[in-house]
């Protein structure tokens, strides 16, 4: 599983372990899965795609601006704003 934080400048939205997260990259959409490499990038105003189980059921949250970083604790998306 990998390990999933979105965090707001006022506080932390979410912390779990999903199957994959899509994300909104300012370069195109991008997938994360578990043991995806170091990766850093801006993000554009897009819904996350969580995917919490492998399939195609999603559970999708707008946010806008910020980056995300992939690392070997799993990915953070640090938006300006999530709803």
């Amino acid at each position: 599983m990998l390990h999933f934080e979105l965090v707001t400048p006022e506080k932390l939205i979410r912390s779990e372990d999903v199957h994959m997260v899509v994300v909104p990259g300012t370069e195109g959409d991008f997938g994360v899965l578990e043991g995806h490499a170091p990766f850093m990038s801006t993000i554009r105003d897009g819904e996350l795609q969580i995917y919490r189980a492998p399939g195609n059921v999603f559970e999708t949250v707008r946010i806008e601006g910020g980056f995300a970083e992939v690392n070997a604790r799993g990915l953070t998306v640090l938006a300006e704003r999530a709803e």
